[in-house]
């Protein structure tokens, strides 16, 4: 009866396929059914094999137009695979998208058991794949203090790669950077645990969207990757990969909470192991981290894979194993559960298996958690896309208008004595000279967007009709001195990805990808820029205003992946003559704005105080230069904060805002203070604190404290102010902070216009490690600092925490509320 009413209901050919189905390809099941279904199916070699991903082999399967070869995936990936790596490289959208699904529609039928494979990409700022929308580096989002657009930019570029067939962001990183002389602090956060657990807390979210522990991800969703975890930002030396030397309570109370926020607030499905070391374990080895930490405190049910090659050189840099087999073992039991980028170690994992030095048990676990993934994104009942759509929704011009908005929020005006905003009405010709002015330059990560808008660009645009515009180089930064990524491919036999690129990047404005991928690069020489200073002011004496545009370039800072590909730096100074260039433009005695555009902070000398105003702008994405111009004229009042603190040179660091009391007694000969301190930014308008309430009735363990205070814009221009709240625990069992940041909220208001700004903060929030290793609320005074940076604190106040001193480490709190009202 029942079958007749199947025939009846689906037709004979629907029956057939649906009696024909195993029950792990039955979507009406659980995921927990249909993963104890196929785990049950499944070979030792076939389930070796979802642990495993291909990257550089991944190109052995297709032909130079970019195609899926199904006789090249038999040979390569013949039972299945767990990991695609990067399968956008040198691909549009849809051919992406195409190769995807074929590759998909192959393993379904042409492997025993049809297990879809996960696609991972690059998103740190944005999809990095050709034609991709392209935002601000993830120093200039953190800038923004915004983590309503962090969650959104995420959110955009998970559509933007579930459109190609993708599935995995590697990213966010939520790496506490305390050295600024690390080349990777441009894809940081920032200094501040809190900061980064609100603005990745938002990011996962974004790319994840509310699908739980458990759930079915929509879509227009992908995974999330939280790295590198840990102590990844604060190298020894500031040199990449380095061993972190950092004591453990420092570890829960400074590098932890954004991992563990971002896990316990919004479900992170996957988490990448550091290179590094902390006391002598590398992460990739050390199970109290992962085990211990990530999977049974924190309740971590995702899969934790290797960051690139890390694997393989737990024996050949950390010198820990001698054999590639005994690397993958240690990797595997010590919680990492996916090799990436190419089968390299874990293959052993069978042999081990079969010879009785591993229980299987240990790959059935790992492999569970990858399956889970695959069926929590619906990969087993459709894993294909369609790809006529991809070119339309990837780089959508509709989306051109966020991407500029995020940018002019983040940017930071550093120094203004007035020239600030500029008067288009005062100005018949202006000045644009910058090294890279004429270019975008768009950070690490990055791939060629479908169009870019450079500063040059944008100002004349922004004074068409109006002004003069006219560009000098002034000066030239670095030079290559070895083949390209791409160069590289063409010995590869793929001479056609090389026009390919430079033919987009010419197109787009911006060589980003190319330089960051360069290998050995040097400092250029008077040779390489004769002639451009003295052509820089000669253009600046004849103009009315100058913006000087100075920094670096992607080739000064970056990842350091390898000894023939270095990024980090010994210096903050502005490279080759940059200071001398600024030097002869002041000279000429015309408005001059100082635009930085770079990946780490600066340390800027005498320019600092020489200068007339100063803007941050990092890397911006994209529409860097119609940003910039409105920010420069006007259009746009500035609201950026700085996410870390910039010192005043090398010999300066650490500098972060939140240390210990006993940490800066000062310097023989030098100033202690910070360039520019945590949080500092300017605006075109003022603002006006007043009206300080405490209620600290709720002031105990588990409790909550209402904070509120009145925000006005006594200037006389439309503006947002970045409110930021820090305590400080004066009297504790162990010595605490100066300042922690607590809170924050952006606000804006119309000129006149004030606002109450109400805090929320769980008492628990300020929990830490007691001399015993407890977390702990402890009764006593806190302080209480509101201000705009943590240097300009402009209300201040207290509350006792009453009780007894509380262990809460079940009952964590790791973020407040505010809320603005009264408007």
């Amino acid at each position: 009866m029942a079958r007749q009413l199947l025939v009846a209901l689906l037709g004979v050919s629907a029956v057939f396929a649906v009696l024909a189905q195993q029950p792990y390809q039955n979507a009406s099941l659980s995921t927990e059914q249909r993963l104890d279904d196929l785990l049950a199916r499944m070979t030792l070699e076939e389930k070796v094999a979802q642990l495993q991903t291909v990257w550089q082999q991944r190109r052995g399967m297709e032909n130079q137009q970019q195609q899926f070869l199904a006789d090249k995936a038999a040979q390569i990936i013949p039972l299945g695979i767990g990991h695609i790596g990067r399968p956008s490289e040198f691909k549009t959208p849809q051919q992406t998208a195409e190769f995807n699904n074929a590759l998909q529609r192959w393993l379904k039928e042409n492997t025993r058991l049809g297990i879809p494979a996960l696609m991972h990409e690059e998103a740190l700022h944005g999809y990095a794949a050709f034609d991709a929308t392209s935002f601000p580096q993830a120093i200039a989002l953190a800038s923004s203090w915004s983590p309503d657009d962090m969650h959104d930019v995420y959110a955009l570029a998970a559509r933007e790669m579930r459109a190609t067939g993708a599935h995995w962001a590697l990213t966010p990183i939520l790496d506490i950077a305390r050295d600024p002389r690390w080349g990777r602090i441009e894809e940081t956060m920032g200094e501040d645990p809190y900061l980064m657990s609100a603005m990745g807390v938002a990011a996962v979210q974004g790319f994840q969207g509310k699908s739980g522990k458990t759930g079915q991800f929509a879509p227009d969703k992908v995974v999330a990757t939280l790295k590198h975890l840990t102590g990844h930002g604060q190298p020894q030396a500031g040199l990449n990969i380095a061993p972190a030397h950092i004591a453990p309570r420092e570890l829960h109370e400074v590098f932890l909470p954004p991992f563990e926020a971002a896990v316990k607030l919004a479900h992170a499905a996957s988490i990448m192991a550091s290179y590094n070391e902390i006391d002598g374990i590398p992460s990739h080895v050390n199970r109290a981290l992962l085990q211990d930490i990530v999977r049974k405190e924190w309740g971590f049910n995702g899969v934790i894979v290797s960051d690139y090659f890390a694997i393989e050189e737990l024996g050949s840099r950390h010198n820990l194993y001698d054999t590639e087999a005994a690397a993958a073992k240690a990797a595997l039991l010590a919680g990492v559960d996916m090799e990436t980028p190419d089968p390299k170690t874990f293959p052993h994992l069978t042999a081990l298996v079969q010879s009785g030095q591993l229980d299987e048990s240990a790959i059935d676990t790992a492999v569970r958690r990858v399956l889970a993934l695959k069926f929590r994104l619906g990969l087993f009942d459709n894993p294909y896309v369609d790809a006529s759509q991809a070119n339309a929704i990837v780089g959508a011009a509709t989306d051109r208008d966020f991407a500029l908005q995020v940018a002019e929020k983040s940017m930071v005006l550093l120094k203004n004595n007035g020239i600030l905003p500029l008067n288009a009405a005062k100005i018949s010709k202006l000045a644009v000279i910058g090294p890279h002015a004429d270019e975008v330059l768009l950070g690490g990560y990055s791939s060629i967007p479908r169009q870019t808008v450079s500063i040059y660009q944008g100002l004349k645009q922004k004074l068409q009709g109006k002004a003069q515009v006219q560009f000098a180089r002034g000066t030239v930064l670095t030079k290559q001195l070895s083949k390209s990524l791409t160069e590289a491919a063409q010995e590869e036999n793929q001479a056609f990805i090389i026009s390919d690129i430079r033919q987009r990047s010419q197109t787009a404005g911006t060589f980003s990808m190319q330089r960051w991928n360069y290998d050995p690069i040097a400092l250029a020489t008077d040779n390489d820029r004769k002639g451009l200073l003295d052509e820089a002011i000669a253009l600046a004496k004849t103009a009315d205003a100058v913006v000087l545009v100075l920094g670096e370039n992607e080739g000064l800072s970056r990842e350091a992946w390898a000894e023939s590909h270095l990024g980090d730096r010994t210096s903050l100074e502005l490279v080759g003559n940059q200071l001398q260039l600024a030097q002869a433009v002041l000279a000429t005695g015309k408005p001059v704005v100082l635009l930085l555009t770079n990946g780490r902070p600066l340390a800027l000398g005498e320019l600092a105080e020489t200068a007339p105003a100063i803007i941050e702008a990092w890397y911006l994405g994209q529409e860097t230069g119609t940003a910039i111009a409105n920010v420069l004229f006007g259009d746009v009042n500035p609201s950026g904060k700085l996410p870390l603190t910039f010192p005043r040179s090398a010999g300066h660091i650490p500098s972060y805002y939140n240390h210990k009391a006993s940490a800066k007694r000062g310097y023989l000969f030098d100033d202690m203070s910070p360039l520019y301190p945590f949080g500092h930014g300017l605006s075109y308008t003022s603002f006006t604190y007043s009206d300080l309430q405490i209620d600290a009735s709720g002031a105990r363990a588990n409790g909550e404290v209402q904070i509120s205070l009145t925000v006005q814009n006594s200037g006389q221009r439309q503006g947002t102010e970045v409110v930021q709240l820090y305590i400080n625990d004066p009297l504790a069992s162990v010595t605490r902070p100066v300042q922690q940041l607590t809170g924050f909220k952006r606000v804006p208001l119309q000129p006149g216009e004030q606002a109450t700004l109400s805090f929320t903060v769980p008492v628990n929030l300020l929990a830490f490690f007691d001399q015993d290793m407890r977390w702990v609320v402890e009764p006593g005074e806190i302080r209480l600092m509101l201000g705009s940076s943590s240097a300009d604190i402009r209300l201040k106040g207290s509350f006792v925490i009453k009780g007894e001193v509380t262990e809460v480490a079940n009952n964590k709190a790791y973020l407040s509320q505010a809320v603005i009202s009264n408007k």
